[in-house]
């Protein structure tokens, strides 16, 4: 059975998807882009913080489910310029630990609202 998991601690789908969605010990978090739920704007314009904000937001939406960041399994990160591959992961390296999620990282053509990143990731329960 499918349930989803919603927080306000974490911006509101800007579409018709889920935060997340629970199906048996696997917790799929839809992409999450750097908006900072309390204001509803970018956490700011550089690659290091939307990252913090991007991934602070995939915590919450974690912590929601009764997960968390370190229950991750796999992640896929979005960039919009490849160029900023080193500077996202050297946020990203502050926010996981041993043993590493399996990740992909791709260059995209735009993301939501312009934004730099996004992440999504799988996680257990």
């Amino acid at each position: 059975m499918k349930m989803p998991i919603h927080t306000p601690n974490a911006p509101a789908a800007i579409g018709p998807y889920s935060q997340a969605i629970e199906v048996g010990d696997l917790i799929f978090v839809s992409g999450q882009i750097p908006v900072d739920p309390a204001t509803g704007a970018f956490a700011g314009d550089t690659i290091e913080l939307q990252t913090h904000q991007s991934l602070k937001n995939l915590k919450a939406i974690l912590e929601e489910a009764g997960s968390g960041l370190g229950k991750v399994v796999k992640t896929t990160v979005f960039l919009r310029d490849m160029n900023d591959f080193a500077a996202m992961n050297a946020v990203y390296a502050q926010y996981f630990s041993e043993p590493y999620p399996a990740r992909a990282a791709v260059q995209v053509g735009r993301l939501p609202k312009d934004a730099l990143v996004e992440i999504e990731c799988v996680a257990e329960v």
